[in-house]
């Protein structure tokens, strides 16, 4: 398809609470992801960077920071921010530029240094931002969030505590086995249980927590590719941003309500069920074609419904899913195969890319002793806070 784009390297920093600077870890994830894709920094012709807005004004501009850390050598830079889609956006421009013809070949680069404890929202009195409103009208942290969630879930679709604790169990197999995961040690549904409540009915172990690291990929074009003598790489098909549609009648975060529905009918589906229909409609393929999946699970509950937005199975049927081992490691499906929120934590520049790295390494046949046998291809989905859809399709 002439909107592929081929994925030359991937490299991260391994995640955890390190105690550098955000440049330290994006530049180790590049020059990871140049030596993997056996491309000088001076053949590349644009960098693009996933933004933090924990780093100040070199946060602000994190292409340009990248570009200077790893030495300034001309080429384009843009610097993109979605939350925790910023990610995808990246990838996003630096494929758009890709098939404009602006750049044979493109470094994507997030990397993230988060503070303790569950995120907030930016400093200052901004009575007319969401996100503030959340935090100082109803105390609603992203927990909370999550627990309300978790208990709709319940409420709804009868899940139960021990399906989201077999999430967890699931998710931390796989991080054991991944180098570059922070918590790399399995879990039983016992000690899940018995882990603090933290917003009920979700536990410390439920919650994935908030971490440093950096993750990188080389893109180029097909014809680049085949002339640095890669005849089949791993190919970008499709990489979907959608934003919700109105009224949307599902509360998400940072909204405190939803929008009203009496005078326009609801859209056909949820938006997060919009992000991955928009990647595969662009991709011409559909959920019965994918080998594996990289989903944002910022808990054990949100992994659940990932499985349905995706389309791997109906309405409030993402515990079945579960309980039939088709997500596990050698099922029909395996979902988080690098171990996911679970066992890497949240570094918001860097997730969306981290899952591309995920699926490039399953879909290269690379993936060692967490390998899906016969990968073909993957799909990542993840969300943005105010509405940035991320869902990237790669094929082999």
């Amino acid at each position: 398809m002439t909107g592929e784009v081929a994925v030359l390297g991937a490299g991260m920093h391994p995640w955890g609470k390190w105690g550098r600077g955000f440049v330290e870890y994006g530049v180790a994830a590049a020059r990871a992801a140049l030596a993997d894709a056996g491309v000088d920094w001076r053949d590349v012709g644009s960098i693009v960077g996933a933004d933090t807005v924990r780093g100040g004004y070199p946060g602000y501009v994190a292409g340009a920071t990248f570009a200077k850390a790893l030495g300034w050598q001309g080429a384009r830079v843009a610097s993109v921010y979605a939350a925790c889609a910023s990610g995808a956006q990246a990838i996003h421009a630096a494929r758009t530029q890709i098939l404009a013809g602006l750049a044979d070949v493109v470094l994507v680069v997030g990397a993230d240094a988060a503070p303790k404890g569950f995120f907030r929202p930016a400093g200052g009195d901004r009575p007319d931002d969401p996100d503030w409103l959340r935090f100082r009208v109803l105390g609603a942290t992203n927990p909370a969030y999550f627990g309300l969630y978790a208990r709709r879930r319940m409420a709804v679709h009868g899940d139960t505590l021990e399906d989201f604790a077999q999430v967890k169990v699931k998710n931390a197999a796989a991080g054991a086995l991944n180098a570059n995961a922070r918590y790399r040690k399995a879990v039983t549904a016992d000690e899940v249980a018995a882990s603090a409540v933290v917003a009920d009915p979700l536990r410390l172990l439920d919650i994935c927590a908030t971490s440093d690291g950096a993750a990188a990929l080389v893109l180029s074009s097909m014809a680049f590719a085949r002339r640095h003598g890669v005849a089949d790489p791993v190919r970008i098909r499709a990489v979907s941003t959608v934003t919700p549609t109105y009224p949307t009648t599902v509360l998400d975060l940072p909204d405190i309500a939803t929008d009203s529905a009496a005078v326009v009918d609801p859209a056909d589906g949820t938006f997060r069920a919009s992000i991955a229909r928009a990647a595969y409609e662009e991709a011409g393929i559909g959920p019965e074609d994918i080998s594996l999946a990289e989903v944002y699970d910022l808990s054990t509950a949100l992994e659940l419904q990932w499985y349905e937005d995706l389309g791997l199975c109906g309405e409030g049927e993402g515990a079945k899913l579960l309980r039939d081992g088709v997500t596990a490691p050698g099922g029909r499906v395996p979902v988080n195969t690098s171990g996911g929120l679970a066992s890497f934590g949240e570094a918001v520049p860097a997730q969306a890319i981290a899952q591309v790295c995920e699926v490039t390494w399953q879909l290269r046949g690379a993936a060692g002793a967490r390998q899906v046998e016969g990968a073909r291809v993957g799909v990542t989905a993840n969300q943005g806070l105010f509405g940035h859809g991320s869902s990237v399709v790669a094929v082999r």
